[in-house]
């Protein structure tokens, strides 16, 4: 259905107060690998791909991962060693869970309340397959057992569709589990705990109503320490970056992203893969819509629990930046206070469609588009597809693309995210330029098909 005002000779619309707001650029990451090779969990990762900065951000999933023959379970520490490079101190696990501890309930923080109450809704992942294995966290969505995860953990980050999966939960109970769907576009995955009953389940919060500055809670199991609590607030909302994928999904939509500017590193998730051979690099990516926080999240934090004050789920953490070193010798390591969570909104629609037909749904735009070099920033309409969303609402060649659902759109990068975060068939509401003249048209986006 087409807007009256689609037209040029049409009223042009005001401005929506989104387009008023901070500009959002996208991250755009390079191939990287999740730990450092003089850690006990893996391979090096490769050399950051540096552009104009001296320092570039490089960002990593958010998953523990070991290769190698070394098991998900062992513990994440890092052993010092003596002359002869044994091992002479190592953290042991033994009757560790998820629990987290108040001593005294009067003098408890507001962290620590919510802390509390969130924690039994939370989980440690360990998926196997072979030689390889990794750790990650997930959340409790029902009583009888569908957890909520990342994709890139129960695969291995993209190398395996088959893991041997097993969950710890915060009392300690062991459960064998199987994978209910994945959903690669939005990075999120439903497993079921075989025999799990009575479990608690995580309260979803409402990301829309996030405000930058309010106060986030992470849990998770960070190199393998489950029950793990960092703070801090939402430090952006409505930051889009991209990921190089092998598993996106080929689509009429495609997104041009800025290559030239050098200002945002670029991240490369393979799916699928094998991490025991050289990945091929891949040639397509995901667009993900996420709120980035300053709180500690690290590898081994994947798929756990955003929270805010009240201990209600706002996020599922997925990803993090790491700096690179100038020379190329340095390797990411953990948290520096810039992690990135999928919105609750979004999590939650995806897992409710997984966990009714093992599958979730994305909208299409029909649209080549690119980032706007004047006039305006926002996403440049290249082509439009014919008989798809972007035709049925009158865009044309030329538009750029501002607002989407009272989003605000920088790039192609947001404009990709905010479209593939829609169900299919949705309506939005798009505000563009045309001739320097602003214009409002109703879009309904089509299906992506995986």
């Amino acid at each position: 259905m087409t807007d009256s005002d689609t037209t040029p000779g049409a009223t042009p619309a005001q401005p929506s107060n989104g387009d008023a707001v901070e500009v959002n650029r996208p991250l755009v990451f390079a191939s990287y690998g999740s730990l450092p090779a003089d850690s006990s969990f893996g391979p090096a990762a490769p050399k950051a791909n540096h552009r104009r900065r001296n320092t570039a951000l490089i960002a990593t999933l958010a998953i523990g991962t070991m290769l190698g023959g070394v098991s998900g379970a062992g513990v994440a520490a890092l052993l010092a060693a003596n002359n002869n490079g044994a091992p002479v101190v190592a953290a042991q696990s033994s009757g560790v869970t998820g629990n987290v501890v108040v001593n005294t309930n009067s003098t408890a923080s507001t962290v620590s309340t919510a802390a509390a109450k969130a924690a039994p809704s939370v989980v440690t992942i360990n998926a196997t397959s072979g030689s390889q294995g990794g750790t990650g966290s997930g959340v409790i969505l029902t009583s009888d057992g569908y957890v909520l995860t990342n994709t890139h953990v129960v695969t291995l980050e993209g190398a395996v569709s088959n893991a041997t999966i097993n969950v710890t939960a915060s009392d300690g109970t062991i459960y064998a589990a199987t994978l209910i769907g994945t959903d690669p576009t939005s990075d999120l995955a439903v497993i079921k705990l075989t025999d799990a009953s009575g479990l608690t389940a995580m309260k979803w919060a409402d990301s829309g109503k996030l405000n930058v500055g309010d106060q986030t809670i992470a849990i998770g199991a960070p190199l393998d320490l489950p029950g793990t609590v960092t703070t801090g607030i939402v430090s952006a909302l409505n930051r889009s970056i991209s990921i190089a994928s092998s598993a996106a999904p080929s689509a009429a939509d495609q997104t041009t992203p800025d290559q030239g500017s050098g200002a945002n590193p670029y991240f490369n998730f393979d799916l699928p893969g094998t991490r025991s051979q050289p990945t091929q690099k891949a040639t397509k990516s995901i667009s993900l819509s996420v709120i980035q926080t300053d709180a500690a999240i690290n590898p081994g934090n994947s798929g756990g629990a955003l929270l805010n004050a009240r201990g209600e789920l706002i996020g599922v953490n997925v990803a993090i930046a790491s700096a690179g070193s100038t020379s190329g010798s340095g390797s990411a390591s953990g948290s520096i206070g810039v992690g990135f969570s999928i919105p609750s909104n979004l999590a939650q629609r995806v897992s409710d469609e997984i966990i009714a037909s093992g599958s979730a749904t994305h909208g299409l735009l029909g649209a080549s588009v690119t980032d706007s070099k004047t006039g305006s920033v926002g996403a440049l309409i290249n082509e439009v597809s014919s008989g798809g969303g972007a035709e049925g609402a009158g865009l044309q060649k030329g538009d750029i693309v501002t607002n989407l659902g009272g989003f605000p759109i920088t790039d192609a990068n947001d404009l990709t995210a905010q479209v593939r975060a829609l169900a299919a068939g949705a309506q939005a509401t798009a505000t563009y330029i045309r001739d320097g003249k602003t214009y409002t048209t109703n879009v309904t986006v089509g299906s992506l098909v995986g």
